[in-house]
């Protein structure tokens, strides 16, 4: 379905959308003028957030008309042309299991973290697959799975005030003209870019180092990201 096609040319579709995580990426796409649907577990609550999303989407493009919509996310999963998916980890499994089906043949990039909390702070939760993304790769061999996105603070995201993120997106995957197509798609949100980052099986790392920030940010009050040098 992308296969020759410009990323900006496809329908991103954000799975927990109504999310910090979710609801973010799909406000700085818009802005950048991607076309956006936005899916939740409640299409009516889809819907309501998908229009605020548009509204400030438009605004941050200095009123240009935006396209986000909101749905199911299994109605989501079927229109898209690339799903992003950005739920909590609980609801991971579960979600793409049933969404086998039409998430088939489509590029599918996971940036959900598999984080737990505890009096000492944030720290990793153990994945039988080995990481979030290679469960999602477990889940839906018949997609072209993607790690990304898992650096991106929702707040700065959200904060449309910034018009600019100083940061890079890590991308790994096994599929090289997808990940082509997700770095393309990072690089569509303005001050960054997508920097590949080894094969699907390095995700753990990168979802791993997610921890690390949400460590930096609490000692020193910030929200901090990765810049690769170098590159």
């Amino acid at each position: 379905m992308t296969e020759g096609r410009a990323v900006e040319e496809l329908v991103v579709g954000v799975l927990g959308g109504t999310g910090p995580q979710g609801r973010g990426l799909a406000v700085r796409l818009a802005a950048a003028g991607q076309r956006i649907l936005l899916g939740s577990r409640d299409a009516d609550r889809a819907a309501e957030v998908a229009a605020e999303v548009a509204t400030r989407a438009s605004a941050a493009a200095g009123g240009v008309e935006v396209s986000v919509q909101g749905g199911s996310n299994a109605d989501v999963a079927g229109a898209a042309d690339l799903v992003i998916v950005a739920v909590p980890y609980a609801g991971h499994a579960e979600l793409l299991a049933e969404l086998a089906t039409p998430l088939a043949g489509k590029i599918v990039v996971d940036c959900v973290v598999p984080m737990g909390f505890d009096e000492l702070g944030a720290y990793v939760l153990d994945v039988p697959e080995g990481s979030a993304t290679q469960q999602a790769a477990a889940l839906l061999p018949d997609s072209h799975v993607v790690g990304a996105f898992h650096h991106l603070s929702a707040r700065l995201l959200e904060d449309l005030s910034h018009p600019t993120i100083d940061g890079d997106v890590m991308v790994v995957g096994d599929d090289r003209a997808s990940m082509d197509t997700v770095q393309a798609l990072a690089g569509r949100l303005p001050g960054m870019r997508g920097i590949y980052s080894g094969r699907l099986r390095n995700a753990r790392q990168v979802e791993a180092l997610t921890i690390n920030l949400v460590s930096v940010n609490r000692r020193y009050k910030v929200h901090a990201g990765i810049r690769v040098t170098d590159v």
